[in-house]
């Protein structure tokens, strides 16, 4: 039998230390090409901190977070199924997400083989790497239950909100930094208070990543929010589609 103390540091799944430096490196670099994906998830490594260990032990802490811990399905898997997508109603929150993915060509593998350029290790099977990929696999989810676009405004609220619910720091620091880029190309786009307020949403709103997800999915998207207790992005919505759409810095 290996002895921990056998064990080289590289092979343990430790609390990783906050790299400020190295995020804000990787921001500049997804400033300048907007559509480099893996930047996203170099800064979310840069500052994960304990995030991930304290996200995984509350899932324990309720029945439904410790039921789904146990199974540890993998979430990418049933939402790259289109026939395990094809049994949710219309105006379900199945249903939305459907539409959200085809609308946009978006796949669960394609944000994974993103992630794997800067963490080799995300397949491995750990409970708290599982949690990671689980975080991951739920942003689009996200999207469509928030109801913030993929535009640059949309990203930068929903990964605010993100922020609230995980504890991630990466989070909070793409949200902030693409505020701040939004203002600076339109000063008339409320960047800034949309993306406090998406945080403050993420507040209020029932903690998500333990949810039983393909029950949630069957459930109607209006009944789904309302249950959640997840409040209507009103700064967001209230700017113009097309101000939206002409936004170029886009995650």
């Amino acid at each position: 039998m290996t002895a921990v103390a056998d064990i080289e540091p590289s092979d343990r799944v430790s609390r990783q230390r906050i790299e400020p430096l190295r995020a804000v490196r990787a921001f500049r670099r997804l400033v300048r090409d907007k559509e480099d994906t893996a930047q996203v998830f170099e800064i979310m490594q840069a500052l994960t901190g304990r995030s991930l260990h304290r996200g995984y032990d509350r899932m324990l802490e309720s029945w439904e977070g410790g039921r789904q811990a146990f199974l540890r399905d993998e979430l990418a898997l049933k939402l790259d199924d289109p026939i395990w997508l094809a049994q949710f109603e219309p105006g379900t929150v199945g249903a939305a997400y459907r539409g959200f993915r085809e609308a946009r060509g978006f796949t669960a593998q394609g944000l994974a083989d993103e992630a794997k350029k800067v963490s080799p290790r995300v397949d491995a099977p750990h409970p708290v790497v599982w949690y990671s990929r689980r975080i991951r696999d739920v942003h689009d989810i996200w999207h469509v239950l928030t109801g913030y676009g993929t535009d640059a405004l949309g990203e930068a609220c929903v990964v605010a909100f993100s922020h609230a619910q995980t504890g991630n720091l990466g989070f909070a620091f793409i949200g902030l930094g693409a505020a701040r880029e939004i203002r600076r190309e339109d000063r008339s786009v409320p960047s800034r208070r949309a993306v406090w307020q998406a945080w403050r949403i993420g507040r209020r709103t029932r903690w998500l990543p333990g949810l039983d997800y393909e029950a949630l999915f069957a459930l109607p998207l209006e009944t789904a929010r309302e249950r959640l207790g997840m409040s209507a992005p009103t700064v967001y919505e209230a700017v113009p589609i097309e101000t939206r759409r002409a936004l170029k810095l886009r995650a």
